[in-house]
């Protein structure tokens, strides 16, 4: 499916309505463009090749117009000097080659070949399984490499989880293990904590491990990397987040609400390091209180952690024995 300028215009109306309860939008158009996709009203890349398909965007062009006009929020914008980046971008991508990537992958995979999907965005955006209304339009967890390739579920060997060694979380939405102390602070200088698209800081915590158990089973994961482990270098104490109080009980399962007016995390705690792991290769040098950190995640999660990542380069990737 194409993103229309318009697209992105309604993205800014409607957040703009949304006042104090906005989601935290990239404003790139990209929720709007699921909407007429589930609406079936959307323009997609093969829609290029047809002769109609410019009088197909006018008409959803004027319609967008109109549903703009309706927020009644004050959006300026000149249609037709987007158009012009927009057209010519569709010229540039009418130069490449158009395939039908279904059967493209069916016969990778009568080849014999392998298929690496990388996922966008983290499991608790996801559209049914996220912190909805806080959620993209999407699938990100692992089944969405058998909705967006037409993969079928049977052909999907491993699932490699990449979790960071404490939580993050960008724009709007419920965060139990939010910190706004010091600790918060620091996490976010040192591990350099900013939107990959928007540029806006993320919010840090501790580990949530009920969330993540989540996660790995919803998206069946089989291998568990860890990321930014240095970041945690000189913290005397680490706590992970190992259940919730939710109305008067203590569970241990992700909830269909976590507000902090329905939530408290229970926290176990742990020694800290102060190790530079940024200058270490190998597993066995590794400080006696990560590798217990570690042990106890593995144990808890019953999935293995087959990497650790000790730095932002591609050396600092210490496989575990």
């Amino acid at each position: 499916h194409l993103i229309l300028p318009t697209h992105r215009l309604l993205d800014a109306a409607s957040e703009a309505s949304k006042g104090k309860a906005k989601i935290g939008s990239t404003l790139k158009g990209i929720g709007p463009t699921y909407m007429d996709k589930t609406g079936r009203n959307g323009i997609r890349v093969g829609d290029l090749e047809l002769p109609d398909w410019k009088e197909k965007y006018r008409a959803l062009a004027n319609k967008h117009e109109a549903m703009i006009a309706f927020y009644n929020v004050d959006v300026q914008y000149d249609l037709e000097e987007m158009e012009v980046e927009f057209f010519d971008a569709i010229e540039r991508l009418k130069e490449l080659q158009f395939i039908d990537s279904e059967a493209y992958l069916h016969q990778a995979l009568r080849d014999g070949k392998t298929i690496l999907a990388e996922g966008a965005q983290g499991s608790l955006l996801d559209i049914d399984f996220g912190t909805y209304p806080f959620v993209t339009s999407s699938n990100t967890t692992a089944a969405g490499a058998c909705t967006g390739l037409g993969i079928a579920p049977n052909q999907i060997k491993e699932v490699f989880g990449i979790f960071k060694a404490y939580t993050t979380r960008v724009g709007s939405g419920p965060f139990p293990t939010e910190l706004f102390d010091e600790d918060g602070e620091e996490m976010a200088r040192v591990g350099q904590e900013f939107g990959a698209v928007t540029g806006r800081p993320r919010r840090c915590g501790w580990l949530d491990l009920v969330a993540l158990k989540y996660t790995c089973r919803v998206n069946g994961v089989t291998q568990l990397m860890m990321m930014k482990s240095d970041v945690l270098s000189g913290f005397k104490t680490l706590k992970v987040a190992t259940a919730y109080k939710y109305k008067g009980e203590t569970i241990e399962h992700l909830p269909f609400n976590i507000e902090p007016e329905n939530v408290e995390p229970i926290y176990t705690s742990f020694k800290g390091w102060s190790e530079d792991l940024t200058k270490m290769s190998e597993a066995s040098q590794l400080p006696k209180a990560l590798n217990d950190y570690i042990d106890f995640l593995e144990k808890e999660l019953e999935i293995p952690i087959t990497i650790v990542s000790v730095g932002p380069d591609r050396k600092q990737t210490i496989f575990m024995d």
